[in-house]
């Protein structure tokens, strides 16, 4: 059932957006636009929103990645590497409208990032390399975007290179992404020779000029060689356009040369459903092609109005709410990055959907179910912050100083309380152990570790039972390392780390059963509980499931709870090695329940060691994450590429050549790459460069499982 809260005062809403600016409630909900800026690692993600910032007037000289002056790239860390660790949140405005960036890493490492950015986002700029292409981690933000139904943009960059191919890239998004890529924009030349572009949708050549950084743009005559080439490429456009938009095709029926007005407009229509993906064309860092792709952002990328409603649930009843995007519905928002700031502290990044967030307001956390009050509201430019008194629908912002709020949290009023859909996060897949150089050093050490794990969710902290050792779990090594580096420098703890430990997993590889009877008197009183549990493997990356094959003759259901709690319990745990089991079906097919000394308690206790039994009996296997790496390799090197990965268990998937280089597609084991930087920077002189994503989990060799388990 689906409840349309306050619908009445929308409609108002709607009908008075323009209203918003006149009564000093920020830009009208239609001249918005949230995006995102995603794309693999070193495709000039930051580049380009370094230009955004510069063209719409933000800032006053353009920063470089290369040079670490980039605006969006304020950590030490990020300066220092050249690559992009956190997500950065600005506004700018361009044509009247008011643009709300965020410049997400390009690094598997940190894809948390991106996972929380397009789950708040409502439209995304994607990157991709002219030489490049699609590459690994295009695939896996892509994916991510698809997954919260984010529409795209698509903007080829660094057409200056040798080898640049815009078409080619386009191919690859259709064929690798499943992408409905259409191109609004061809390239004038390419390599040394690329100049500016052709408008497909106004018919017209675009030039930028090289003496005030690419600020002038000329509008000139489509070139003689390219007006064929163009012409044909309108056609493929409007007629890709009609086939998921009616109007169009109407239009386009009564006359083939449809209007430059009526192909913006139903451009903008597909690609807010998600029916095309318009693919644009430039280079960063040469100042070619930014402007139109901002154009572009305002005219196809959707505003807050344009986007469905959100959808929670009721704390009370369960029941489904929906809100609107205005100011007037109650309020709706959403937590989805916390940070720690040296100068304002505590720091929740939040997303509003609905009505207004207001300094000195209460403020409600259905999860903890306590309100809190609201001191500080931010408006966010990198890592500089501008006090507001309001937060509108639509807009993205900063909360300062809430202690009850963390990642994936709903903020709204206690009157009205519903609760979004949290966010999802993936498992640390690589851990260490750290301690303190000193006892002064401990209690800091502490406190830093849980700042760090309230601010990246994929960041776990754990005490090792027999070892009392502090672990600290993160999704690769640069992670890692990055946090050591957070540590020293931004919270003055001193800590000694040892080497990378890869976080294995369990599974079952046969269908098998186990039981267990548990009888205990406990505290002058009798348990009892017994249980027969069946366990089979299930479909890789299926996750593991709990089902009831018993009826509540036999087991009660006041005692499903404690049963369900109880095989979770020893899901996390495993019988090999104490890793965690994935993957796994598990079934309760059968029991014993006592009328006077049954309790949930007994039921739980029995349901982990049954778990245990069943999986005993299942062929357990010990499973490791596989990851995908794409190295980047000079021909004269790639030898000495291919014997390494040899040695390290890698599988070769596909090499292929693109211009003077050959790319090298394998699986490896995590832990056979910890390290795999310097000894590629060895083999080729420093001339080879690569990227990784996880992959899967597969079953460890024999031959090395008894080592691992220290058997």
């Amino acid at each position: 059932m689906s409840i349309v809260v306050n619908k009445q005062n929308n409609k108002g809403a709607k009908s008075s957006d323009s209203q918003r600016e006149a009564e000093g409630r920020g830009r009208a909900l239609s001249a918005i636009r949230n995006i995102g800026i995603i794309a693999h690692i070193d495709a000039g993600k930051t580049t380009t929103s370094e230009r955004i910032l510069y063209y719409s007037g933000k800032v006053h000289k353009i920063g470089e990645v290369h040079d670490g002056t980039a605006t969006m790239d304020w950590m030490i860390q990020e300066q220092e590497r050249g690559i992009t660790i956190t997500s950065a949140a600005t506004t700018c405005f361009w044509n009247d409208r008011q643009i709300n960036i965020i410049d997400t890493p390009g690094h598997v490492d940190f894809t948390v990032e991106v996972e929380r950015s397009l789950r708040v986002l409502d439209g995304a700029v994607g990157v991709f390399c002219a030489v490049g292409g699609v590459q690994p981690q295009s695939e896996t933000v892509w994916r991510q975007a698809t997954k919260y139904s984010v529409p795209r943009l698509a903007f080829v960059n660094k057409m200056d290179r040798m080898g640049a191919d815009f078409l080619k890239v386009v191919g690859e998004m259709q064929e690798k992404l499943r992408a409905p890529a259409v191109a609004i924009q061809l390239p004038i030349g390419a390599a040394e020779t690329f100049s500016g572009v052709v408008d497909l949708i106004k018919m017209r050549g675009i030039n930028f000029s090289e003496g005030d950084m690419g600020s002038n743009v000329e509008y000139i005559g489509i070139p003689a060689e390219l007006a064929a080439e163009a012409e044909a490429y309108r056609v493929e456009l409007i007629e890709k356009v009609a086939e998921v938009d009616e109007e169009l095709l109407e239009a386009y029926m009564e006359d083939a040369d449809v209007s430059e007005q009526a192909l913006i407009a139903a451009l903008r229509r597909a690609t807010i459903a998600n029916h095309i993906v318009p693919v644009l064309v430039g280079s960063s860092l040469k100042n070619k092609g930014v402007q139109p792709l901002l154009d572009a952002v305002v005219d196809y990328l959707p505003s807050p109005l344009d986007v469905k409603a959100v959808i929670g649930i009721s704390p009370k009843n369960e029941a489904e709410l929906e809100r609107e995007a205005s100011d007037f519905e109650p309020l709706t928002g959403l937590v989805f990055k916390m940070a720690s700031d040296k100068f304002v502290g505590k720091l929740a990044f939040v997303r509003i959907y609905a009505g207004q967030l207001k300094k000195g307001q209460n403020i409600f956390n259905p999860r903890t179910r306590k309100r809190e009050r609201i001191g500080r509201l931010l408006r966010l430019h990198a890592n500089h912050r501008e006090d507001v008194d309001a937060l509108y629908a639509g807009e993205i912002g900063g909360m300062v100083g809430q202690k009850l709020f963390t990642t994936g949290d709903t903020v709204c009023t206690e009157n009205e309380p519903i609760v979004l859909e949290n966010i999802e996060f993936p498992e640390p897949v690589i851990s260490m152990a750290i301690e303190p150089r000193s006892t002064a050093d401990k209690d800091a050490l502490v406190d830093a570790l849980q700042d760090l794990s309230e601010e990246d969710p994929t960041f776990h902290t754990s005490i090792h039972e027999e070892t009392g050792q502090t672990i600290i779990q993160g999704m690769g090594e640069l992670h890692l390392e990055i946090l050591k580096d957070r540590l020293l420098r931004e919270y003055k703890v001193r800590a000694n780390a040892g080497k990378p430990m890869v976080a294995y997993r369990e599974s079952v590889s046969a269908k098998g059963e186990g039981s267990f009877t548990f009888e205990r008197d406990i505290g002058g009183e009798s348990h009892f509980a017994c249980l027969n549990l069946q366990v089979a493997p299930a479909s890789e990356g299926a996750g593991n499931s709990i089902e009831f094959d018993v009826s509540a003759n036999i087991i009660p259901n006041e005692y499903r709870k404690g049963i369900e709690q109880g095989i979770a319990d020893a899901l996390l745990t495993g019988v090999l090695g104490n890793y965690a089991i994935i993957d796994t079906k598990v079934k309760v097919v059968g029991g014993q329940a006592h009328a006077t000394e049954s309790s949930e308690m007994a039921f739980r206790s029995a349901a982990v060691m049954a778990l245990r039994a069943a999986v005993g009996n299942s062929k357990p296997v010990l499973l490791e994450p596989i990851m995908l790496l794409e190295i980047e390799t000079p021909e004269e090197h790639l030898g000495d590429v291919m014997g390494d990965l040899n040695s390290r268990r890698g599988r070769v998937r596909e090499i292929k050549a693109t211009n003077d280089l050959q790319i090298v597609q394998a699986d490896v084991p995590l832990a056979e790459v910890f390290g795999y930087a310097t000894s590629l920077r060895s083999l080729t002189k420093g001339r080879a460069s690569y990227s990784m994503e996880p992959q899967a989990f597969e079953p460890v060799p024999a031959s090395m499982e008894a080592s691992i388990l220290n058997r």
